[in-house]
């Protein structure tokens, strides 16, 4: 049975850019999907971002320019379609004045899209961004799904870890039995201060986010299972992170899996940034 859901919100305007959202958790109360039109001025460009969710950009007119870290610049001309999977680091250089649909699965929202400010631009965007979805609440359990991640993140002291390195062996936290023989992940790095300011507050030292993925473990022979967030140790969850969804791994981390190594930045016992990622 049809039924109407939403309209269109403005979401953006500034800096170039004119982003109405036509569904997603902003104009139709909905986590499943976000599709948005976007009108770019010739010479725009937006800030380096990392989505935590697929994107599918059509562009409807004009043409823009992807850049990929560590690959060549990607042109995309008008009636083309580009996938961009969840995890990518990319930035958008507007060639020409541009509209383009861009598609996310699931829905954008600004915890799912890390996006490296250096202008006051970029800055006014994004504080705007995060205004419209604190207006507009989450969609309902029903309506709200996460999809299960291919990019995992976990945290652990540095310490921990470069033990592990030279060991050459497979890395288990210290309260993996304790947990029930699996290892805490998340495919949203951002989720990880939270972690760490509810239950790692009270452990001194450096701490890093690792990242790895859910094949390279599975190519290991090691399985992940996407459950609701759960107790570390002796402390339990915090009502908000028990609403997530989080990739447990059941088993460790051999050091072979892991891409990429994260500084974790503190401001005295508190966790307030991830360096280059959140």
């Amino acid at each position: 049975m049809p039924k109407l859901v939403g309209k269109t919100v403005r979401v953006v305007e500034g800096g170039g850019l004119c982003i109405d959202e036509l569904i997603g958790n902003v104009a139709s109360k909905s986590d499943r999907v976000s599709v948005a039109m976007v009108t770019a001025a010739a010479g725009t460009s937006e800030p380096w971002l990392t989505l935590h969710s697929d994107e599918w950009i059509n562009v409807a007119s004009g043409k823009l320019m992807l850049e990929v870290e560590g690959k060549a610049d990607m042109y995309v001309a008008q009636g083309e379609t580009v996938l961009i999977e969840t995890g990518t680091r990319f930035k958008k250089f507007f060639v020409e004045d541009t509209v383009y649909i861009p598609v996310c699965v699931p829905a954008f929202t600004p915890e799912r899209c890390i996006r490296e400010n250096t202008t006051n631009e970029y800055r006014a965007i994004s504080t705007g961004l995060q205004v419209h979805h604190k207006k507009e609440e989450p969609a309902s359990s029903q309506d709200s799904i996460e999809t299960k991640p291919e990019v995992i993140y976990h945290m652990t002291t540095k310490a921990e870890w470069e033990e592990v390195k030279k060991s050459g062996k497979a890395y288990y936290p210290a309260t993996y039995e304790k947990d029930g023989y699996f290892t805490h992940g998340t495919g949203v790095p951002s989720r990880l201060i939270t972690t760490a300011n509810n239950f790692y507050q009270d452990v001194a030292g450096d701490w890093l986010c690792l990242k790895f993925t859910r094949t390279a473990l599975y190519n290991a022979g090691i399985h992940v299972k996407d459950e609701e967030a759960m107790p570390v140790g002796d402390k339990q969850a915090e009502n908000q992170g028990a609403k997530w969804i989080f990739p447990h791994i059941i088993g460790g981390i051999p050091p072979h899996v892991v891409t990429k190594e994260y500084k974790m930045v503190r401001d005295g016992r508190k966790y307030v940034s991830i360096e280059g990622l959140a």
